[in-house]
């Protein structure tokens, strides 16, 4: 049996990557917009599809195992390739943390109050699960992975249009304060908040060396899988605002289970808390496979020492999933407070300024690949991209872009005590 994943496996992939925790949690963070944030759904669709056609041409160029250091390496040579590669392997797994921690406090209402002292014993099990799925091949995580995307899209389709039938215009509210700014303003806290709900779009690249005719497969799934995800973000949120009042939204803390409780009677909250875990598990399976494969792709290319490039028997880039679930692992640990929350929050932000930069990184490697050809469509595209990368870390508090960048400064040792004597 081939160990290589097909299109639906990688167009799962490209929708589960990007359809996580975000999806239940940011309507109560958009509430104050009321329709704005519809608007700034747009934006950020727009500019995450521009960012898919982006990865799917380099991609396309470049099928190699790894996803953004290649097309670094390509571009702007191997030492701007390792800082990408290096950035973009740590935050794939400290983002990470966020999802099992989020994932496994859905599942509170089936433990009362209890789940606090078991909380991080249930957040290790969870993952040590996942990761022991994607050491036995890219295949068997692939099939899983499919199987929870079905899941993830049915339950996002069903929900609004149940909620269509209770809807009330009259429950988008913009709040005083977003009322004061200017219409600029309000797009642009607004649109920032939804970006982070499309960060992934470039995760199915990474495996290429593992997709079957990974130029075709590849840049179709990324560029349907991401308008899928626009236009599911777009009509959830649009549905819940219609179905729960801006106010009550805004105060909520779990608002689909809220959703559910307007329009069914009984405990189908219990429910939704289940399928929201699901979600996060879906997401999480793709995020460890991604680390694996990046990992495994930096060390072919002699950008990490080789360990990192030895499979196990199941073809699986074995030391690339242990290193990265450890770093995962002592993440876990180190958040079990009981602030978590908060502490996870920081974690996301810093995550999603970083992933800009590599995100800016190959829209400007795009750019130089692609100017060559004067292809006029393709520079626009680039361009496009681009501006929306340099426009969104603009809008970013210079302290979130200072403490961001330790990422990447955090590679520095192993660059000057291994890479350059290596080399």
């Amino acid at each position: 049996m081939s160990n290589k994943i097909g299109f639906l496996t990688v167009l799962a992939l490209v929708i589960s990557s990007q359809i996580g925790s975000g999806v239940f949690m940011l309507p109560i963070s958009l509430a104050p917009y009321g329709a704005y944030s519809l608007i700034s759904w747009v934006i950020s669709g727009a500019g995450a599809v521009f960012l898919a056609l982006v990865f799917a041409t380099l991609c396309a160029k470049f099928p190699e195992t790894g996803g953004p250091h290649v097309y670094a390496k390509h571009a702007f040579g191997p030492t701007a390739a390792f800082f990408v590669g290096w950035t973009y392997w740590v935050i794939s797994w400290v983002s990470t943390t966020a999802l099992i921690v989020v994932g496994v406090g859905y599942l509170t209402p089936f433990f009362h109050e209890d789940i606090q002292s078991m909380r991080l014993l249930l957040e290790l099990l969870l993952f040590t699960v996942i990761t022991l799925v994607n050491l036995r091949g890219i295949a068997t995580a692939g099939r899983i992975e499919f199987l929870l995307t079905v899941i993830k899209i049915s339950v996002l389709l069903a929900i609004p249009v149940a909620a269509l039938f209770f809807f009330d215009r009259n429950n988008f509210i913009t709040s005083e304060e977003i009322s004061s700014l200017t219409a600029a303003q309000i797009l642009a806290r607004s649109t920032l908040l939804t970006l982070w709900c499309f960060v992934g779009v470039e995760l199915a690249t990474a495996p290429a060396g593992s997709v079957d005719n990974p130029t075709k497969t590849i840049p179709r799934a990324v560029v349907l899988g991401t308008i899928c995800v626009a236009v599911i973000y777009f009509i959830n949120n649009f549905a819940i605002m219609g179905l729960i009042n801006g106010n009550d939204l805004a105060s909520s803390k779990a608002p689909y289970v809220d959703a559910i409780k307007i329009m069914f009677s009984g405990n189908w909250h219990l429910i939704i808390s289940v399928i929201a875990s699901i979600f996060c598990v879906g997401s999480l399976n793709a995020w460890v496979l991604s680390s694996g494969q990046v990992a495994f792709g930096l060390a072919e290319d002699k950008l990490m020492p080789q360990f990192f490039a030895k499979r196990n028997k199941h073809g699986s880039p074995f030391w690339g999933i242990i290193t990265s679930s450890v770093g995962t692992a002592v993440l876990l640990i180190l958040t079990s407070s009981n602030n978590f929350a908060q502490q996870i929050t920081l974690i996301i932000d810093f995550s999603v300024v970083s992933f800009l930069f590599v995100y800016l990184t190959c829209s400007l490697a795009f750019l130089k690949v692609v100017v060559k050809e004067r292809n006029y469509y393709k520079l626009l595209i680039g361009s496009i991209a681009t501006t929306f990368c340099c426009w969104v870390i603009l809008e970013t508090p210079i302290n979130t872009l200072l403490i961001a960048s330790l990422f990447t400064a955090s590679g520095i040792p192993l660059y000057l005590f291994w890479y350059r004597r290596a080399f």
